[in-house]
């Protein structure tokens, strides 16, 4: 079959029998600090193009985790860790670490791996105190190694289409911006509510763990432009224990009332019946080859884990709506509102106003962008282009995918303009997601010009 050369994100790249495929460069080695969700995700580019990167070893905790990437990997034992700290005394054994564990375990592996001279790949938030984001900027600069938080969105083919009809002027200056995260009714009640972003002192708030991307593309669709005053409202609206309906029990598999509730366990996990791991059953029990089937340990994790507790019932204290106000320095403000109650899952809507046009992106609708000019008073529908396209199943409408094309490449040239979410930026815009949550919690008008606390 021949061979057809296009241009992603700047990189060369050959679509061969229907798939994308980075044009070679040296291999990148990689160590896995964090084998979850993400973790195995991000790994999963080393399983699609063994030639580009290949892992070395992983630390986690669990073993049935830790096992399913020495499998994947064909790892010895002897590069398979309970945790990062014995693999960070060993000799550098990578080009890069990527680590992708829980939110408040960030910030010693990132660090230290830093100082070991590792090229860092961090899961989003970088952190969750404004301290030890500003720590792990530091070790990085300090130790001169690339640092890429994975703000995924910024690789998204409609995120970047949008950008660049703003950059061309198309609209002329922008001078707002509205922008929705519908997070999904049961998405929430899963991740926010059940599972590890329902509690501030387990994880952090929910602006920050859900939302530092849209915050950051927002910064990135107003082209970086400093942003002077912050404001911010939001509350725990619906999932507090005297919304409880009346009679309902504390586990969904032998609750009264478990028909009547849209955020039922039994509804979200065993409707229909999975029979192996995938999202977000996987989330819930990811054994994959447990004896009795991946059925029956899925139910038995429901019926004795956190996720098969009444809504109503758990510990959890994060918003469930939430908006919030920028202005920049030029004037342009934007809004962005992270919502629970949707039909949508994370299908982000965005508007953009201009002096000569406006912009809309609904991801609802596939990767398209419209464009209405008020000159012509014209509409014109702006599509990704065909070589905007990830293999399949890439997670983030293939983002995921883009973001792991271009750190690793990144790695292999010692290129850091290849990273869109590099550590300055990064920095600035998880700033302005705690300074949004100080503003929710004091009332008040936040000005991060002004403010050391905000400033990188």
């Amino acid at each position: 079959m021949g061979q057809k050369m296009s241009e992603v994100n700047g990189c060369d790249q050959q679509e061969e029998n229907g798939a994308s495929h980075v044009t070679a460069h040296r291999k990148v080695t990689a160590v896995i600090i964090g084998a979850g969700n993400r973790g195995k995700n991000y790994a999963r580019y080393a399983e699609d193009f063994p030639h580009l990167l290949e892992v070395v070893a992983v630390a986690e905790p669990r073993v049935h985790a830790r096992e399913r990437i020495q499998r994947k990997h064909a790892l010895c034992q002897d590069r398979c860790f309970e945790s990062w700290e014995p693999l960070a005394e060993k000799p550098k054994l990578a080009d890069c670490a990527i680590i992708a564990t829980q939110d408040q375990l960030h910030l010693q592996p990132a660090i230290t791996f830093a100082k070991n001279g590792y090229h860092i790949l961090l899961e989003k938030p970088m952190a969750v105190t404004e301290e030890d984001c500003r720590a792990i900027y530091e070790a990085c600069r300090e130790a001169r190694v690339i640092l890429a938080v994975c703000h995924v969105l910024r690789y998204h083919p409609p995120c970047q289409k949008l950008k660049e009809l703003i950059d061309s002027g198309v609209i002329g200056e922008v001078v707002n911006i509205n922008h929705t995260e519908p997070v999904g009714f049961w998405h929430f009640a899963h991740s926010f509510v059940r599972g590890n972003w329902g509690n501030t002192k387990r994880s952090t708030f929910s602006l920050l763990a859900k939302c530092c991307h849209d915050i950051d593309l927002i910064s990135f669709w107003m082209r970086n432009k400093k942003c002077v005053k912050v404001s911010s409202f939001g509350s725990l609206h619906h999932f507090r224990k005297e919304k409880k309906p009346e009679g309902a029990g504390s586990h969904c598999l032998q609750c009264p009332v478990e028909k009547t509730c849209a955020f039922s366990a039994k509804k979200i996990y065993l409707d229909p019946a999975p029979l192996n791991p995938r999202w977000p059953m996987s989330v819930v029990c990811d054994i994959e080859d447990a004896p009795e089937g991946y059925l029956q340990k899925l139910t038995e994790a429901i019926e004795t884990g956190p996720y098969g507790k009444c809504v109503y019932d758990t510990d959890n204290d994060v918003c469930d709506n939430q908006v919030v106000n920028f202005q920049f320095s030029d004037g342009a403000t934007a809004t962005l509102t992270m919502i629970a109650f949707t039909q949508q899952l994370c299908a982000r809507k965005t508007e953009v106003y201009g002096t000569r046009g406006q912009l809309v992106w609904d991801e609802s609708k596939g990767h398209i962008i419209q464009h209405f000019d008020f000159l012509s008073q014209q509409s014109k529908i702006h599509k990704c282009e065909e070589s905007f396209k990830a293999p399949p199943g890439w997670g983030h409408g293939g983002a995921d995918y883009f973001l792991m094309k271009a750190f690793v490449k990144a790695v292999a040239e010692n290129d850091r303009d290849g990273i869109l979410s590099g550590p300055s930026v990064s920095l600035e815009t998880h700033l302005l997601a705690f300074a949004a949550e100080h503003s929710r919690l004091t009332g008040d008008v936040v000005r991060p010009c002004e403010d050391p606390r905000w400033m990188v």
